[in-house]
């Protein structure tokens, strides 16, 4: 089994991508769990929002903790249409995570 990439992989491969626009980053929110997980960050919160209309999942926030750095990542992302990817808001200890960081 291959090892999973952790966040700097995910950009560098362009699954996570920057949005000058939007100020936030384009990719697969479970994609970023996991990546966040490779980079020894441990899930403490994960809430789902839905769609008042027909209970479809429209975003949601996300948050770890590296135990052994004691930072903090948070991820918020706003679901889109079916063929373009979430756009992510991400921060570690309370600083965007931006496209021009590592």
């Amino acid at each position: 089994m291959a090892l999973m990439p952790g966040l700097k992989a995910l950009r560098e491969q362009g699954q996570m991508t920057w949005s000058p626009q939007a100020d936030g980053w384009n990719g697969t929110p479970e994609e970023i769990f996991l990546a966040l997980g490779a980079d020894g960050f441990q899930e403490c919160k994960n809430e789902m929002t839905t769609s008042r209309r027909d209970c479809r999942p429209v975003g949601g926030v996300w948050q770890g903790i590296n135990p052994q750095t004691k930072s903090v990542a948070s991820l918020i992302w706003v679901s889109r249409l079916a063929a373009q990817p979430a756009m992510l808001f991400l921060e570690i200890d309370g600083e965007t995570v931006a496209s021009h960081q590592d």
